[in-house]
């Protein structure tokens, strides 16, 4: 399986102003500039796609809509694929109203085992969120091989990926980081005696002009 991991165009919460908190927010204008420009170079890139998967956040999901259009493929839209701190321990989402608002203090990698948000109940942690992602990764392992699967998501996603397919611990001194609508490529390939992924390239952004890297 060829999996490449794709950051969402810029939101409203990626700007440096930002100051309302955890919410569910679409796209800039520049963040759909930016998901025009990766659904106009992909398909000369990448032309065979046999899945696209995409996060139910409105970011993820406005950028998923113009990838999906240039392929002309639908859409497999999965909750596991949220943003750490967008759903409970039991991997459900929240909804846009019971959404928590509020981080906490320290950052989930300072503490990973404790609440992500500091307001709501049931909010997962960081270990909980890893494992989504990790349960996300294994399944479409099984179901998809020897295929090529688009995933659009969020950065700490990625993260997430990274960290489980280098077995990295619950304690972490560096950040893997995404430009929005960068693209990673991992593949699986089925060895026994051997590494089972391979990281082909990360965070390539050869489809953004300068002035639409952010």
């Amino acid at each position: 399986m060829h999996l490449h991991l794709i950051r969402h165009g810029q939101s409203y919460v990626n700007l440096p102003d930002w100051a309302k908190g955890n919410l569910d927010e679409p796209l800039t204008e520049l963040g759909r500039k930016q998901a025009a420009a990766l659904a106009a170079f992909l398909p000369a890139r990448l032309p065979q796609v046999d899945k696209i998967y995409a996060s139910t956040m409105q970011r993820a999901q406005e950028t998923a809509e113009a990838v999906a259009h240039a392929y002309d493929l639908p859409i497999c839209f999965d909750d596991r694929l949220r943003e750490i701190g967008n759903n409970q321990i039991d991997h459900t989402a929240f909804s846009r109203e019971t959404l928590p608002n509020q981080y906490s203090e320290q950052w989930a990698s300072v503490r990973p085992f404790a609440p992500s948000m500091a307001d709501g109940n049931n909010v997962e942690s960081l270990m909980h969120f890893r494992t989504r992602v990790g349960n996300f990764i294994e399944d479409i392992g099984d179901k998809h091989r020897g295929e090529t699967i688009l995933v659009v998501c969020h950065g700490g996603v990625i993260e997430a990926c990274f960290q489980h397919v280098f077995n990295i611990g619950p304690f972490q001194r560096c950040e893997v980081w995404m430009s929005n609508t960068g693209v990673t490529h991992f593949q699986l390939v089925q060895h026994n005696d051997r590494e089972r992924w391979r990281l082909h390239g990360h965070n390539r952004t050869d489809h953004l002009a300068a002035e639409l890297i952010s």
